[in-house]
């Protein structure tokens, strides 16, 4: 009877079962095919996807991360789950400056382990798209490692979750967007003119999450560009159900791009355990 050791974490709600692999005792095709099982709530561990740390891709990396949705497939880049594993590469043993590798992306991390706050620097540009769609109010597209759109609803609407996974699973499925969908944001002011208010629906765990590193990101610039703020000197402050993030971008007027990025925040050991394959 073969037994995987996992460990249980989670960034602001958005929760990983993380595996150890960088000795690749399991092939890439088994973690896949693992991942529903594993992250099957009430019959599984449980999770909104699954981490494995991989052996570094290069000499001037300290490992790779692969992801998979809690479906197994892949969302691209996860920036809560790369928090997540950072922390818990850290007490690995591999340092608190942190280098690594996603689809061949190189991404930086660094570790204040006695609070546990980590902070993860994104290699990209992004740049905000106005999304023209009949009969529909106002939606933006961001690339923030992985596909997202953004919608700015009432404070009212924020708190009605049926309403909100009922669009949220009709645009991630809308053809203008497929293949190969998209996670979808909703946003609202919060008591600040840097503070919003988000929740996202996810494409790969096909529900509202708790919060999702990538759509803050995603979320962060599109109300930048809403609110036409020209410069950007704080960071921008998501209040997700499960815990707050910080956004911090620069942006450049002349190109209407933001780049050196960032997004940080907690992460949390919930448990250790051993499944049975």
């Amino acid at each position: 009877m073969e037994k995987l050791p996992f460990t249980k974490m989670h960034g602001a709600g958005n929760d990983f079962v993380i595996v150890d692999n960088r000795d690749t005792r399991i092939s890439t095709e088994k973690l896949i095919a693992l991942t529903p099982e594993l992250c099957r709530r009430r019959f599984g561990v449980g999770a909104d996807g699954l981490i494995a740390l991989l052996p570094p891709s290069g000499t001037a990396t300290d490992y790779t991360m692969f992801y998979r949705n809690a479906d197994g497939s892949d969302a691209g880049m996860c920036g809560n789950g790369a928090r997540c594993l950072a922390l818990f590469a850290a007490r690995a043993g591999l340092g608190e400056q942190l280098r690594f590798t996603v689809h061949e992306t190189t991404y930086q991390a660094e570790v204040n382990s006695s609070e546990q706050y980590i902070t993860l620097s994104f290699p990209m540009q992004i740049d905000v798209q106005e999304i023209d769609l009949p009969n529909e109010s106002p939606l933006f597209q961001a690339h923030a490692g992985t596909e997202h759109i953004v919608r700015k609803i009432s404070p009212s609407d924020l708190a009605n979750d049926e309403k909100l996974k009922k669009e949220g699973r009709r645009l991630r499925y809308h053809e203008r967007f497929n293949p190969p969908g998209t996670n979808v944001n909703f946003i609202c002011s919060g008591n600040s003119s840097n503070e919003i208010q988000i929740k996202t629906y996810e494409r790969g765990v096909e529900d509202l999450t708790l919060a999702c590193g990538t759509g803050a990101i995603a979320s962060a610039v599109v109300w930048h560009q809403i609110q036409n703020f020209n410069e950007s000197t704080e960071a921008v402050k998501i209040q997700a159900e499960g815990g707050t993030l910080d956004v911090y971008f620069s942006y450049n007027s002349d190109v209407n791009t933001y780049s050196d990025i960032q997004l940080g925040g907690e992460a949390q050991f919930v448990f250790e355990g051993t499944y049975v394959l």
